[in-house]
């Protein structure tokens, strides 16, 4: 949907479906900063700060996506006081969430962060299903190590560790997580 560098033209507002949010390192690899979901709007930062795109989003699954133009976009965003109040208070989580994944990638062991990555994605998939104990999570694993920050081959010895603690069930590319709460714990979220 977007390409880093280019030049913002309106934003996207995802109807159905996934995609990833990424930057890429230095030597080209991918570095997942979010997971976006249905009702998220993409494209906004870089418009309102009058840039270029500093992330690649890429579709996850099959998407729907509304285009809304710049001039709309800036008009709504100047006009109507609710959505720039909305937008702001996106912003100032942002940074604080940003703050936290800092903190954690830097102080954090690999098995936390990947916990609570687990726990993130988690919140993302269950698609408002509250009642389920078991979310699935249709990620590549290489996906999955580009947002928890480290190498394939480690996040799938610590996915092993969790199949074996009865955290996580797969099947192919599809992740389930059964307990949650225990990766609460484990993440160190509280």
């Amino acid at each position: 949907l977007l390409h880093e560098g280019s030049r913002p033209m309106g934003v996207f507002c995802i109807k159905e479906g996934k995609v990833k949010v990424f930057k890429l390192g230095q030597q080209g690899k991918e570095q997942i900063t979010a997971i976006l979901k249905e009702g998220d709007l993409i494209g906004y930062r870089a418009m309102l700060g009058d840039s270029l795109y500093h992330v690649s989003v890429e579709a996850l699954e099959d998407v729907v996506a509304c285009h809304i133009p710049k001039t709309d976009f800036m008009s709504a965003f100047e006009n109507d006081k609710s959505l720039h109040n909305k937008l702001i208070g996106e912003l100032s989580n942002e940074v604080m969430n940003l703050t936290a994944i800092i903190t954690d990638l830097a102080q954090k062991p690999v098995r936390e962060r990947t916990a609570a990555a687990l726990v993130m994605l988690s919140d993302i998939y269950k698609n408002g299903n509250k009642e389920s104990d078991s979310i699935d999570i249709s990620l590549t694993r290489e996906s999955l190590a580009n947002i928890v920050g480290t190498a394939t081959e480690t996040l799938i010895r610590i996915l092993h560790d969790f199949k074996e603690e009865g955290l996580v069930e797969s099947k192919g590319r599809k992740l389930t997580v059964t307990n949650v709460k225990t990766l609460e714990r484990v993440g160190g979220i509280y």
